[in-house]
């Protein structure tokens, strides 16, 4: 892409850095449309008419021909979905905040994905504009992920369980004592709903400190490369994707031992929140039922959590998290090795359940037990959550 600058009017200062608006009501004078703008089929005309002078700027920008259309297609998912909030009555969604969120996201992913790759170590801590701490950065890139999606989440239909189980766990925490929670995993935004319904469940500050385990491509992919920097994150390569070039396997497998060698050393100064998807991927759709089971938790992957639980020397506390994200932004139907994937956003509520305190069962012959227990209890959450929602 060239002419970055002009996406958006603030732009980081330094090549170090890694990131109050007017709101246009329908009261307002309908600003002209273009053909773009008016094959929008149903989107009010101020959508309308923000959406075409972003993707103009866009098309503009582009350099290379093979990338225009998914981005314009994840724009249009981004106007739509802010479109029918707005419709839904949040009146805090306006065409121009969808307008400066799709902007600064696409500024975002050409500086740091594309330009100046970001580059992540094993582990990262989350950048968020602390300029003396993070080598001159003054963009805050946790907010700007979650800002991003919060406008697409039906807030008021969102729904978060387990209140007790999340107080105890916040409580150990707390005490400096260290919890892991064991995660179905259905959206990329999985993180900034985890923020979005800890703020809700009263937790917002505690939010920032969560750490995910993150495979490769949140952390490669032009688009995940922004949102992948506000976040703490221990970076890995999945058992579903490490094995698809097998002359980098031996890297893949090195950078994992140095990955989980960061995650005890976390433990070991307690304190740690660790968010993990022990399936190593997202639930994907059934395409025969239309239904979305959530995928097994992988045992070894588990057995390492706990082995690196015991390792620290620091009590570690175990829980289920139960996820219901996937309509947010629906995953492909099927797994992809690469990057760049189509994105899809819908305007939708979401929903977590934090389970009690996974009792400590299963010894050195019968570990699965533990594991089948651990996938259960999200499974029984995840029903609970689906009902919640309907």
């Amino acid at each position: 892409m060239k002419g970055v600058q002009g996406f958006i009017t603030h732009t980081p200062t330094t090549n170090s850095a890694r990131f109050g608006t007017r709101v246009m009501t329908s009261t307002s004078p309908a600003p002209t449309t273009t053909t773009a703008a008016t094959a929008m089929d149903g989107m009010d005309p101020h959508f309308s008419a923000a959406f075409t002078q972003v993707t103009d700027k866009l098309k503009a920008s582009i350099s290379k021909p093979e990338m225009e259309a998914p981005l314009v297609h994840f724009t249009k998912e981004y106007f739509t979905a802010c479109n029918h909030a707005f419709k839904a009555g949040n009146t805090n969604v306006s065409p121009e905040l969808a307008a400066k969120n799709m902007m600064k996201a696409m500024q975002y992913a050409v500086q740091y994905g594309l330009k100046d790759k970001f580059v992540f170590g094993v582990t990262h801590k989350a950048l968020k504009g602390n300029p003396e701490e993070e080598d001159g950065n003054t963009v805050d890139f946790y907010s700007f992920g979650t800002d991003f999606f919060r406008p697409v989440i039906d807030m008021n239909k969102s729904v978060v369980l387990g209140q007790e189980g999340l107080d105890k766990a916040m409580e150990q925490i707390k005490n400096g004592e260290n919890v892991v929670f064991f995660a179905n995993h259905q959206s990329e935004a999985d993180p900034q709903v985890m923020t979005c319904l800890l703020e809700k469940a009263g937790y917002g500050k505690e939010a920032e400190n969560v750490t995910y385990v993150a495979g490769h491509k949140v952390t490669t992919d032009m688009l995940a490369i922004p949102f992948s920097m506000g976040r703490n994150l221990i970076c890995i390569h999945s058992k579903k994707h490490i094995d698809a070039d097998p002359e980098t396997k031996p890297l893949k497998q090195k950078q994992n031992l140095a990955a989980m060698n960061g995650m005890l050393q976390m433990k070991k100064s307690g304190g740690a929140m660790i968010w993990v998807a022990p399936s190593g991927g997202r639930d994907r759709r059934d395409l025969e039922t239309g239904k979305v089971p959530i995928a097994k938790f992988d045992q070894k992957t588990v057995d390492m959590f706990r082995l690196m639980g015991n390792k620290s020397k620091v009590p570690t506390h175990y829980y289920s998290v139960s996820m219901v994200t996937y309509d947010l932004c629906p995953p492909p139907d099927v797994v992809e090795a690469g990057v760049g994937e189509q994105r899809n956003v819908r305007y939708v509520p979401v929903g977590i359940k934090i389970s009690d305190e996974l009792e400590n069962v299963g010894g050195v012959e019968t570990r699965h037990l533990f594991t089948d227990h651990a996938f259960e209890v999200c499974q029984q959450g995840y029903n609970e959550l689906c009902e919640a929602l309907n």
